[in-house]
């Protein structure tokens, strides 16, 4: 992998003096930071699935729609992604250690909030309150791995660790979320983060050590700008799925998102600290791996949605079987990509990012093959299995393809950006696909398991095509394959 730091002509100077060099946070107690940091990102990761079950408890409770319910999750990524780099620069500001502990208990209050909250509207507040807060501890997260951890083997480790938990993190939320609903209620999908966020926090200045402080200053025209337009851009996709396309707030909410996602982009052109500094994609490779970071969640967010909906509507499983029922897709994720490593040292990164997709490609596809009737074993553990494992062989080399090259003062940002894809990327790609499954059902009679099932498949089509694309860019990209 090539060398991260920027060459300078002080040579001689100690970390603590070269300009672009922090403290090595955690050094003295490598374990136990690496140990917080992974606790923290498994948290943040959880949180955006774990809910995903108890989503028909809550519907019933708290009176959602079919459609609306996907806003309980929406407003969790949605904050999470648009604030994650003025997160990123507050940490920056701060520090990275006192941003991750303000961040953590933060996201606990939040988290306790959800919990007590007996309307929808106060859910929907405390699940955006949790993603602000997740945006302050995340890029402090990825940053820490990459100022604690020198470049080599020591850091690949760390990496294929963190991307392990970050992609397993998801899967396992859905089968907490199905224990927790079932020997609880869904309230317990919440309360679950305060005793963990306040060991946590507790535990951070024992293991981590403060870095240095940089000024900064913060793009607020940006980050309000980009979140509101991809928040439109949401709305619309959601609002299309339960009022149909020829719906006047549907246009209007398109017209809203182009008009302040235009107003973005001339922003971060023009000011001095941009939220979205654009010279992280002066290196194509980075280019494709912060798109393969987008598609991939965009249909992961969807799978876990649509299959949460059929074990639980059209098989009548309980909120636990549900969870359960997740499993294989939870082992293939984490056994992969917590050998991605040792695969990236024999075959390279695009031989395993692309294999990788193309068993996620297979495993949508496959699960694409719902009925109302079909066998668990064959109809879905198998497919879970392939596409778990494929999805665990994609993260760590595009991690890997991010980071190379980056100056220390820029990971804060190319790891805040990286988790911008990841979290702009699911919420806009569950409400595509939901609209898409909208469409399907409609055309199915709209209501019935069989419509279910229809929209279903449909949805799961749709996110096998973004799959498809991440494989193509991967496959195409001759810089993909020969940048390490």
């Amino acid at each position: 992998m090539s060398k991260a730091g920027p060459t300078t002509s002080n040579a001689s100077a100690s970390p603590s003096t070269r300009p672009d060099a922090g403290p090595h946070p955690g050094r003295h107690r490598p374990a136990l930071a690496l140990t917080l940091i992974l606790s923290c990102q498994m948290m943040l990761m959880l949180d955006a699935t774990v809910v995903n079950i108890a989503l028909p408890d809550i519907g019933e409770e708290l009176g959602f729609s079919s459609a609306g319910l996907s806003w309980v999750l929406n407003a969790y990524t949605l904050a999470f992604g648009g604030l994650l780099l003025i997160g990123g620069r507050i940490g920056d500001l701060i520090g990275r250690r006192r941003a991750l502990t303000a961040g953590v208990l933060a996201f606990t209050a939040a988290s306790l909030l959800g919990g007590l909250v007996d309307s929808g509207g106060w859910l929907l507040f405390a699940r955006a309150a949790q993603g602000a807060a997740a945006a302050l501890t995340a890029p402090s997260t990825l940053a820490l791995v990459a100022t604690t951890f020198g470049e080599g083997r020591e850091r690949e480790r760390a990496l294929s660790l963190f991307t392990g938990m970050a992609a397993a993190g998801s899967a396992i939320g859905m089968i907490l979320g199905g224990i927790l609903t079932q020997a609880g209620s869904w309230r317990w999908t919440l309360f679950i983060n305060v005793p963990v966020g306040l060991t946590v926090a507790a535990l951070i200045p024992l293991g981590i050590a403060e870095t240095e402080r940089r000024r900064a200053r913060f793009d607020f025209a940006g980050a309000l700008t980009g979140t509101a337009g991809v928040t439109a851009l949401v709305y619309a996709f959601i609002r299309a799925a339960d009022h149909g396309w020829r719906d006047a707030q549907v246009s209007w909410a398109f017209v809203v998102a182009a008009v302040l996602l235009s107003a973005f982009l001339l922003v971060e052109r023009r000011v001095r600290q941009p939220v979205v500094p654009l010279e992280l994609f002066a290196a194509r490779h980075r280019v494709i791996a912060y798109a393969a970071m987008l598609l991939v969640p965009a249909a992961m967010f969807g799978v876990f949605y649509f299959d949460t909906q059929y074990f639980q509507f059209v098989r009548d499983y309980s909120p636990l079987r549900a969870g359960l029922a997740f499993l294989p897709l939870a082992v293939g994720i984490f056994a992969a990509s917590t050998s991605a490593g040792k695969l990236l040292a024999r075959h390279g990164l695009k031989k395993v990012a692309g294999t990788g997709l193309a068993l996620a490609v297979a495993g949508v596809l496959w699960q694409s093959m719902l009925s109302t009737g079909g066998g668990y074993w064959t109809t879905l553990f198998v497919p879970l299995v392939v596409n778990g494992f494929g999805v665990g062989l994609v993260f760590m080399p595009l991690s890997v393809l991010i980071l190379t090259g980056i100056r220390p003062d820029q990971a804060g940002a190319a790891s805040g950006l990286m988790q911008t894809m990841q979290q702009v990327g699911g919420a806009l790609g569950l409400s595509a696909l939901v609209t898409v499954y909208g469409g399907a059902a409609r055309g199915a009679g709209g209501s019935g398991p069989d419509a279910m099932v229809e929209g279903f498949s449909a949805g799961l089509l749709a996110a096998a095509a973004f799959m498809a694309v991440a494989f193509v860019l991967i496959l195409v990209s001759r810089t993909a394959a020969d940048s390490t």
